[in-house]
């Protein structure tokens, strides 16, 4: 079977891949990923019957990309941009690539958070040109068919959303298969995942927004959100038939509600190899920061006392995570439990409260508060003398003044990462923490901040961007072929992201955007040693190799955006 209904890719004689079209002319011309415009040769353009149909001026790739991203600086607007990069995507899809590869860390907040909320808000006004897979409760009973519709035969990365809790802006229907478009754009530009091994999906089950269903310029299915038995039978023909059409896919599963995340996950991660990246991506992204932020002040993890503000799926992530690494560093069950406290909108979770099921592997053991005069925020920061303020909350302006100085007492130089998406979400501004603490705080956060400037001194502001996570994540689970993702490759992924930041920026939490594929590539080695050591690789290629081995291998499979010549069949 060829790799999508429209083209196929074949290496010859002499090791070099080239394209063998399935279309000609005007519909080759229609397909973003045959597409190169202006780039087509002469030759080329006869042979595959485009003469007449293009410019007569012949560019390179490099010329297209000079020229699109003059046109790009011209545009001021985030969600023009935004909108720019997508026409441009779904026109040319290698210039697209190769233009966010030449300025990620520019594109970064563009294609993804801060402004892929906005687009989230706005998806249904900004429609343009369809892309992925819709499955809606009205072609769920038609799912095989509707995979079947799909013009790619060999996808290896999923990523599907229900739209029910969108980075900090909750449910968003049908729009949130921005989000799915915008990670997959990731996992090619920074994790060597080839685009015609990518699909995005919306799982449309409904909304629970009145002001969504009675929009009549809403594309999404006009009925209340699908629950309980109903919202499961929707999820298992989804994971049917996406066995059936790609059995070789991995789903990265995305922005549900706390409930339903933890469900899914529960239910489908033996079923087919997934994660959820809200929970365990954010988890790894957030203990690769602490653990050097922890390494900038001379100290171990296990020395802390951390604070988790939020206790939805990313929270509750990012608690399990930091826990499993204290966990690493010789702490007991017992040690852990009074060094780790995690809060919701009632303030600390304790085991005789009452709360949601998954969150009572968080909970404190009320004696550790007895005598407490307060379970609010800065009682719990004063009675635990917390070191870390981790913000998963969604709350802006939660970690105040007030917050940040009892944290400050209790340390010299705390550990405050604000990482709630999108900006207008953080629980502090980076600037007032380091003028709250003199300059003395680590700060990083979930969106991108400038560097501040306190006291002579300018601080970089390290972003905890899943991005440093998922990439390498699923890029290395592909290489592997495993039959399962395990909870050890996934901390394997945050103390990849760690030792790269210590070996290459040692004076950082987080690397800079700019190296995203670098870090990945690293992230994917060590996925890829985990998974054999976990005995659930399958691909017998990466068995026996050493680090050095693997290194070239996946730096060789990383995908790279440039125009691959055409040859006729």
């Amino acid at each position: 079977m060829p790799l999508t209904d429209h083209y196929d890719v074949r290496r010859g004689e002499d090791g070099h891949r080239r394209l063998h079209p399935l279309v000609r002319g005007f519909p080759l011309l229609r397909f973003p990923l045959l597409n190169k415009g202006t780039a087509f040769t002469e030759d080329e353009r006869q042979a595959l019957g485009l003469d007449g149909l293009l410019a007569p001026q012949v560019d390179t790739l490099e010329a297209l990309v000079e020229r699109q991203y003059a046109e790009y600086r011209q545009i001021e607007d985030p969600l023009e941009r935004h909108v720019f990069l997508r026409n441009l995507q779904d026109r040319n899809e290698v210039l697209f690539y190769a233009l966010l590869s030449a300025h990620v860390e520019e594109m970064l907040p563009v294609v993804y958070t801060p402004t892929v909320g906005l687009a989230v808000q706005r998806f249904s006004q900004i429609y343009r040109y369809p892309r992925g897979l819709t499955l809606s409760t009205r072609n769920i009973d038609r799912a095989e068919q509707a995979l079947g519709n799909v013009p790619l035969n060999d996808v290896r990365i999923i990523v599907a959303t229900d739209s029910s809790a969108i980075l900090g802006i909750g449910d968003q229907g049908f729009g949130g298969m921005a989000i799915s478009i915008g990670k997959l754009s990731l996992y090619t530009v920074a994790g060597g995942v080839g685009p015609d091994k990518t699909l995005p999906v919306e799982l449309d089950v409904g909304t629970g927004r009145a002001d969504l269903r009675d929009d009549p310029a809403y594309l999404g299915v006009k009925h209340d959100r699908l629950t309980g038995e109903a919202y499961l039978r929707f999820m298992d023909r989804f994971v049917e038939a996406t066995l059936q059409r790609y059995p070789k896919a991995i789903i990265q599963w995305e922005d549900f509600s706390k409930d339903a995340a933890f469900e899914v996950l529960r239910r489908y991660r033996r079923v087919v190899p997934s994660f959820n990246d809200d929970i365990q991506g954010t988890g790894a992204v957030v203990l690769a920061g602490v653990l050097n932020a922890c390494r900038l002040k001379g100290e171990a993890l296990r020395d802390q006392v951390v604070v988790v503000h939020g206790a939805g799926a990313g929270g509750a992530g990012v608690a399990a995570a930091i826990r499993e690494g204290m966990r690493r560093e010789g702490l007991s069950a017992e040690e852990i439990a009074a060094r780790v406290f995690v809060l919701d909108s009632r303030g600390l979770l304790t085991d005789d409260r009452a709360m949601e099921d998954y969150k009572r592997a968080l909970a404190t053991p009320s004696a550790l508060t007895a005598g407490w005069t307060g379970t609010d925020l800065e009682s719990v920061i004063r009675h635990a003398r917390a070191t870390v303020l981790l913000g998963l909350s969604g709350q802006a302006g939660i970690f105040s003044e007030a917050v940040v100085r009892a944290a400050h007492a209790n340390t010299s130089r705390p550990l405050v990462f604000p990482l709630s998406n999108p900006t207008a979400n953080t629980e502090a501004l980076p600037a007032d923490v380091l003028a709250w603490t003199d300059g003395q705080a680590i700060v990083a956060t979930g969106s991108p901040f400038d560097p501040v400037t306190h006291g002579g001194t300018t601080h970089e502001i390290g972003q905890g961007n899943n991005a440093f996570i998922f990439p390498g994540l699923g890029f290395g689970a592909v290489l592997a072929r495993v039959r399962e993702i395990t909870d050890e490759m996934v901390t394997a992924a945050a103390y990849a992201l760690a030792g790269y930041t210590q070996e290459h920026h040692p004076a950082r939490t987080y690397p800079p955007v700019s190296e995203l594929n670098r870090a990945s590539v690293q992230v994917a080695v060590a996925v890829i040693r985990q998974a054999l050591a976990d005995g659930v690789a399958t691909e017998f290629s990466v068995r026996g190799l050493s680090d050095a081995e693997l290194l070239t291998l996946v730096e060789r499979k990383f995908w790279q955006p440039r125009y691959l010549p055409f040859q006729s069949s």
